[in-house]
């Protein structure tokens, strides 16, 4: 791997235990933060020995680090009952938890300085990532502490930085070394198969994901029921 200063690598690997700290609050769920630390360790090991960085593969290797998380991540959604969803889920720490975007943007810009990545997936090209990272503390003051924003207003921003999620997505497949590379030949997506950043679209990925979809249907779900929508931001 090319030379990144260890500080930046113990920087995010606290980027991303503070990511499973924060997911954990939403709903402290045990079997939950069981379930992902040893996802987090499989993928970890795979990626200290290099499982990632091969090759020439059907299917690339660059497959297995994001697609099994995101399949997982959109069929538990999907196949959890609504109220559970509602009853469990903590939408301030939804909310708080997405300020872990702004250090994992900042660890992007050196590992794109180290040539691992193209700039096209830092602050400095087309990744907007960061002003979620940025918002989501003044969101989170704005929404349930002075409460000037509603719930309408909540929806809006997950929706917007949903969308800003699925654009950073796309720009990273499309760069990665694989059979459908669009973009950045000259210096392509390569950062996140080695370790500890393979945990980046294998942990950190889908739980923001998860995170976005849980507070949209929670707000959706009660955007014609006031009394629920009231409980709900209670419980918080």
């Amino acid at each position: 791997m090319a030379e990144i200063s260890t500080s930046i690598v113990i920087f995010f690997i606290f980027t991303t235990i503070l990511t499973l700290f924060c997911f954990y609050q939403t709903n402290k769920s045990k079997k939950q933060l069981l379930s992902i630390s040893i996802w987090m360790v499989v993928v970890g090991i795979l990626g200290y020995l290099g499982f990632y960085q091969i090759q020439n593969t059907i299917p690339p290797r660059f497959v297995f680090l994001l697609v099994p998380s995101i399949l997982f991540v959109i069929i538990h959604f999907f196949l959890t009952r609504n109220n559970t969803i509602s009853n469990e889920q903590n939408l301030k720490w939804l909310t708080l938890l997405h300020t872990i975007r702004v250090p994992v943007e900042i660890v992007l810009y050196y590992v794109f300085i180290a040539g691992l990545i193209p700039d096209l997936m830092t602050f400095e090209g087309y990744n907007y990532d960061i002003l979620c990272g940025i918002s989501a503390p003044i969101i989170y003051y704005t929404v349930f502490v002075k409460k000037w924003i509603g719930k309408k207003g909540l929806l809006i921003w997950n929706f917007i930085c949903l969308g800003l999620l699925v654009n950073i997505l796309t720009i990273a497949i499309l760069s990665a070394q694989t059979p459908i590379q669009q973009l950045a030949f000259d210096q392509p997506n390569i950062g996140v198969t080695y370790f500890p950043f393979v945990w980046l679209p294998a942990v950190i990925v889908p739980i923001v994901l998860y995170s976005h979809l849980v507070s949209i249907k929670i707000l959706l779900e009660f955007r014609n029921n006031n009394t629920a929508a009231n409980n709900v931001f209670n419980q918080c």
